[in-house]
């Protein structure tokens, strides 16, 4: 049942909704070859940009690295951007910004 829900240069997502668990195809950002912790992501849907904000501090302040700050993207969806101790890439997200 799943289908397309998102489509740009370089990034698929798919899922039935938005409001479930999705999975997405990306090129990785920084350019380099897909490896473990390049080019997987697991995204966080939180509730408000304030949420969003506050997680990507504490990721930080707990020793996180940043990835991309949290900010407006494309006007409908909010979110940032970093990684853990492990270098695996998360992302926090809210929908609307």
């Amino acid at each position: 049942g799943a289908k397309r829900l998102m489509e740009f240069d370089g990034f698929l997502l798919l899922g039935k909704s938005i409001d479930e668990p999705c999975i997405a195809v990306v090129r990785p950002y920084d350019g380099t070859p897909q490896t473990v912790g390049n080019g997987i992501m697991v995204a966080l849907r939180l509730d408000s940009a304030a949420e969003v904000d506050a997680l990507y501090a504490k990721a930080l302040e707990l020793g996180g690295t940043d990835e991309g700050p949290p900010g407006d993207r494309g006007g409908v969806f909010y979110a940032g951007y970093f990684r853990d101790l492990d270098g695996n890439k998360l992302n926090a997200f809210c929908l609307g910004s």
